[in-house]
């Protein structure tokens, strides 16, 4: 029985072809197409079928600038199966630098969506059926939220083996358990049948060079996974996987000087952060209750009380003991100059080390 035609926005990609299409999203007040492009490329081989997409939220463009860049140079060819990549899924927000549609509706809270529903809804109903439906496996790209920054991490639901598999073949060194909030992509995708995670690193607005590297290989690292390139799997120098994370919170309005970076390890009762007043006298200095990894921080130093400043993964100091040991005899410093340039945009007075 032959195999069922691969046909993506009203066009058939044949075997061996690797064709750019644009998907019919929304029109303009004037009646013009708009339209999400797309890569695909498709083996001589049937195999696996995965996306890549990214831009979900407008300004979060570390994503689009990893596939940008995954695509830069040579043709990217593949041994089997089919590989889609879809640099800018939110071309409204990507066009005006804003996370949301221009009805001020989250995408990533509209799946699966509806054909007659909001424009956010239409975009979620037409991603799920002309990609997710069409695929074995799923990689969404993110960043930080809005005046935050966020140590690379993979995120999955570990219950399910295939995103399990997918997390761990990506290569970060955090990988955090969960399925993902109510109408998110990666959610509603997982629950379709089609398991997938999502990279969350650094911060929006920007396309930063540590993280398009770990970014970049963390693709290649999933594509050798699931056999669809021959090459050998780069490893992060070890994989913490985290089911708690805490923020913590101002408790004073202030100006912030924190003593520890993104992907800093930290002890219990540890210094995080000290908080001045705006005429510089020293009013507290926040510790951590427990010992962990730093997941994300702030990148905004001015706090009123209740304010989250830093997101603490926690981790037994076992473990974190044991991946220190690691760290000291990693080759791979991708991880580690992420950790550095992610600290570039926070005011450290004393970094702390991570031996």
């Amino acid at each position: 029985m032959p195999a069922t035609p691969l046909i993506i926005g009203g066009q058939k990609i044949g075997r061996g072809e690797s064709k750019d299409i644009y998907i019919d999203i929304s029109e303009t007040y004037t009646g013009d197409k708009i339209r999400i492009p797309l890569r695909v490329i498709n083996a001589n081989k049937s195999g696996p079928k995965i996306f890549v997409t990214a831009a979900i939220h407008g300004d979060e463009i570390n994503g689009t600038g990893i596939i940008h860049d995954f695509l830069f140079g040579e043709e990217v060819t593949i041994n089997k199966g089919t590989l889609i990549l879809v640099p800018v899924v939110n071309v409204f927000g990507f066009e005006a630098h804003e996370r949301y549609l221009p009805d001020r509706r989250d995408l990533n809270r509209s799946f699966p969506g509806s054909p007659s529903g909001s424009l956010a809804s239409r975009i979620a109903n037409t991603l799920m059926k002309e990609i997710v439906d069409k695929c074995d496996y799923g990689l969404d790209l993110h960043t930080a939220a809005s005046q935050r920054t966020n140590y690379p991490n993979i995120r999955a639901d570990l219950t399910d083996p295939s995103a399990k598999r997918l997390a761990s073949a990506f290569g970060c060194a955090l990988v955090v358990d969960g399925k993902g909030p109510i109408g998110s992509f990666r959610r509603e995708a997982t629950k379709r049948g089609c398991p997938t995670i999502i990279l969350e690193a650094g911060e929006p607005g920007k396309i930063e060079p540590s993280v398009l590297q770990i970014g970049m290989q963390g693709i290649r690292n999933v594509l050798i996974d699931l056999d669809m390139i021959q090459e050998k799997q780069s490893k992060a120098p070890y994989q913490a996987y985290i089911r708690k994370s805490t923020w913590l919170r101002a408790t004073v309005g202030g100006i912030l000087k924190f003593h520890v970076s993104p992907g800093d390890f930290i002890d219990a009762g540890q210094a995080i952060a000290t908080n001045y007043s705006i005429l510089g006298a020293e009013q507290n200095t926040l510790t951590s209750e427990f010992s962990g990894i730093i997941l994300g921080m702030t990148t905004m130093p001015a706090v009123k009380p209740g304010e989250p400043i830093c997101n603490i993964a926690q981790v037994p100091q076992k473990q974190l003991n044991q991946f220190r040991k690691r760290l000291k005899i990693a080759d791979d410093d991708s991880h580690e100059q992420a950790r550095i340039d992610l600290a570039t945009n926070i005011d450290v007075i004393d970094t702390v080390l991570l031996q």
